[in-house]
């Protein structure tokens, strides 16, 4: 039996609509620009951020390049499964599309893989300091931070870090946030102004306690109640995201995700599935899935850590 007879086509077809599906349901683009590439490596020239109009005196002023750049070399993955022919045979439909549901699940989590790795082990960024740092300068914006403790930001000393309340959280995203709108360029000019969309990534143990803080419309604080200021804010939304690959359970993410910038990029040169017939010698069909990406490091100012303490 040829591999052509073994109805393959219909498992590709499986296999990229529950890909897209899934895929298309994933935070990787909250936090991440995607961009597709036809080399190894790439590297993200950076140029100063564009200048704040003036008034005209004189000649006009040309801003000046930056050398700044960030490098993300690409990494080759892969997986594969072994489908029998006899379930195929048969038309064990529901057996083999759990297996190969089960596969695209997996390559639609991918970048989750990839870009939770990169957020709790980012090393630096394009200006030599840390990431999620205190000492991030260039420019003209002076000495900022974007790792916050309680040094910085006082109500991240919670009652008890391992269960922080739902007002408690609020009262420390809000503060966040608020420190994120400050964050200035290396002309001195302010990023985030015009931020009014914000994603905040949350580890598994905090949970129910982000579930009541981005949903309710009251919430007891003190014991008494009093309206969220997160869900009846005009004009600004919060999205919340649990990512159970956090290994740190005091620790979560802000992210701006309605700018055209991004805090990390996810980069693509080949996504593929391919197939082998083993009938002769195994008695099955292996299907595979190769791809070749990578994530890096773009912008600290569209990110924030927050430990709680």
């Amino acid at each position: 039996m040829g591999i052509s007879r073994l109805g393959l086509r219909g498992v590709q077809g499986r296999f990229y609509l529950e890909y897209e599906n899934i895929l298309a349901a994933g935070w990787q683009n909250d936090v991440s620009v995607f961009v597709t590439t036809d080399q190894e490596l790439e590297e993200y020239g950076w140029i100063s951020q564009a200048p704040m109009l003036r008034e005209w005196i004189g000649g006009r002023k040309v801003a000046a390049l930056s050398e700044n750049s960030v490098i993300v070399r690409n990494k080759t993955f892969e997986a594969t499964i072994g489908i029998p022919v006899d379930d195929i045979r048969r038309d064990k439909s529901a057996q083999i599309g759990i297996r190969v549901n089960g596969l695209a699940g997996r390559a639609a989590d991918h970048p989750h893989v990839l870009l939770t790795a990169l957020i709790e082990s980012p090393g630096n960024c394009y200006d030599g300091s840390a990431f999620f740092g205190t000492a991030h300068a260039e420019g003209a914006s002076g000495t900022q931070v974007n790792a916050f403790t309680n040094s910085q930001i006082s109500v991240l000393n919670v009652a008890d870090h391992t269960a922080v309340t739902p007002a408690e959280l609020i009262n420390c995203v809000l503060k966040v946030v608020e420190a994120m709108f400050a964050f200035k360029d290396d002309q001195g000019q302010v990023m985030n102004a015009n931020a009014k969309a914000f994603t905040v990534m949350v580890p598994s143990g905090m949970w129910a306690s982000a579930i009541q803080a981005f949903s309710l419309s009251v919430i007891l604080e003190g014991g008494q109640p009093r309206i969220n200021p997160i869900t009846n804010v005009n004009g600004y939304t919060f999205r919340v995201i649990v990512n159970p690959r956090l290994t740190a359970a005091s620790v979560f993410y802000v992210f701006r995700t309605d700018g055209s910038a991004k805090p990390f990029v996810f980069q693509e040169e080949l996504f593929e599935t391919d197939e082998k017939d083993e009938t002769f010698e195994n008695n099955r069909v292996l299907f595979g899935v190769k791809a070749i990406r990578n994530v890096g490091p773009l912008f600290w100012q569209m990110a924030a850590k927050a430990t709680l303490s």
